[in-house]
């Protein structure tokens, strides 16, 4: 759709709230056995604001539940049917027949997905991709419902050859001639747009020397200038998204819209993944909500709102991969909230912009370049905020004994710092020795808000609180 003009796109996708600001949607997986039943999922959804939401597939009792929600779906035609599907019209016909045309209207169904990262399919898909959306389109158009569904396919950024800086991004040579170009001259022949699953998280806890966490988690930092173009970016998420804006621009389809069909920060990971925590995890898509709902455009494309499926909305407990991959939802099956964060505009009323270190206390400025270097300058200490309500705290206490790794043993009964024996004390004492652990790196001071970084050593009763391991 590298053609369509900012009114026909806003036109073409009316049935969803791509407008000012941006738009917020969920990616819902179901690869566990223990998650609600699909009628408490909708009612989950629609209590929590979420009106977009993208499937992994047709399920009929999703679909069916989904009928007359308002909630705009985004559909997927899996991986392992694309040969089919590229091989035989009919086969397309019968799917579309099947699985998109007895659900819509009733069922908003605005996009779908063929295949999802196609070219890091271990089956070897790549060819089959083309001529399988090309199909699926053909039989949309048969049913009528080419101009209100598109067809597209979400690409896993591994797709670029170079990322960085921004400016030099460019897709593998192997698969420009191939598949990408084919691909978007068929997005822009059919008025549809570019997916693109885009994971900071990935390029932090590979480079973590070399990548702040600030910049990774759109807190504040001194940004880093694009040598190529001269801008200035304050978070990896929006120089990953421009490094794919000019990849298309080198392809020329430099006007192409991009929907971020994934993104996501992981609350859970194995000890080599590195920042993989809850309180990471909230900063990431908490900010980036507030960045999408509140902003405009990438510095390269300032005038694109952004677009961006969260991933996702359950952790799913039968996913294999490392730990991560079964901890990046927001709600844990029991529905509870695994963090709290903003997800409509809402809720960014009622809820702050995280600040450098997680609180709303004075804080200790961050200085220095993009490499990963302590919270200021001088001795800093890391103390529990006892606003955030008790509940808030104990969980971020169990969490900071527990996977944290903090050394917890002091504050143990008979223990030197056991007295006083009170949450905000032990809380404290846990979350300092987190921070101290994590070289009083910046972001390991925040659990969700319920800690603070101070600068004048804390004293609970005659405990001392440590400096450094």
């Amino acid at each position: 759709m590298a053609t369509l003009r900012v009114s026909y796109f806003l036109l073409l996708l009316s049935a969803s709230v791509f407008a000012e600001g941006g738009s917020i949607g969920i990616n819902y997986g179901r690869i566990a056995n223990d998650l609600p039943t699909p009628s408490k999922v909708v009612q989950l959804m629609k209590s929590q604001g979420l009106t977009r939401v993208k499937l992994y597939d047709t399920d009929s009792e999703v679909l069916t539940e989904l009928a007359n929600s308002g909630i705009s779906v985004t559909v997927a035609l899996p991986n392992e049917l694309l040969s089919s599907t590229a091989a035989d019209q009919s086969f397309a016909d019968n799917w579309v027949q099947a699985n998109i045309s007895q659900y819509y209207p009733a069922t908003k169904i605005e996009a779908i997905a063929v295949g999802n990262e196609v070219f890091v399919d271990p089956n070897n898909t790549t060819k089959f991709l083309v001529p399988a959306m090309k199909n699926i389109h053909a039989s949309l158009a048969k049913y009528n419902l080419d101009s209100a569904i598109k067809v597209s396919s979400p690409v896993a950024l591994t797709a670029l050859q170079t990322s960085y800086p921004s400016s030099a991004g460019s897709f593998k040579p192997e698969l420009v001639e191939s598949v990408i170009k084919p691909m978007l001259d068929l997005l822009r022949q059919t008025g549809s747009y570019f997916m693109v699953n885009v994971y900071p998280f990935f390029a932090y806890t590979a480079n973590s020397d070399e990548i702040s966490l600030d910049y990774t988690l759109f807190k504040q930092n001194p940004g880093v200038v694009d040598s190529g173009n001269g801008l200035r970016y304050f978070s990896l998420f929006e120089a990953q998204l421009d490094a794919v804006f000019a990849a298309l621009s080198a392809v020329k389809h430099d006007d192409m819209k991009i929907v971020v069909t994934e993104t996501g920060w992981p609350s859970l990971g194995d000890t080599n993944e590195i920042g993989a925590s809850q309180a990471n995890a909230a900063d990431y898509n908490g900010n980036l909500v507030r960045r999408v709902l509140t902003g405009a455009g990438t510095p390269l494309r300032p005038q694109d709102p952004l677009n961006v499926f969260l991933f996702a909305l359950f952790n799913e407990n039968k996913k294999s991969g490392p730990t991560s991959e079964r901890n990046y939802g927001l709600f844990y099956p029991s529905e509870q909230k695994v963090y709290d964060i903003p997800l409509t505009k809402a809720d960014l009323g009622s809820t702050q912009s995280t600040p450098v270190n997680g609180s709303n206390s004075p804080q200790v400025p961050v200085t220095g370049d993009m490499k990963k270097t302590p919270v200021g300058s001088g001795q800093t200490w890391c103390v529990a905020n006892k606003n955030v309500g008790k509940e808030k705290l104990q969980a971020a206490l169990d969490y900071a004994c527990g996977e944290g790794g903090a050394d917890c043993r002091p504050i143990q009964s008979d223990a030197t710092c056991y007295s006083p024996n009170t949450l905000v004390a032990h809380a404290s004492y846990a979350f300092n020795s987190f921070y101290q652990k994590n070289a009083r790196r910046a972001g390991s001071c925040h659990f969700g808000g319920a800690a603070y970084v101070v600068t004048q050593p804390p004293r609970f009763g005659t405990c001392n609180f440590p400096t450094g391991y």
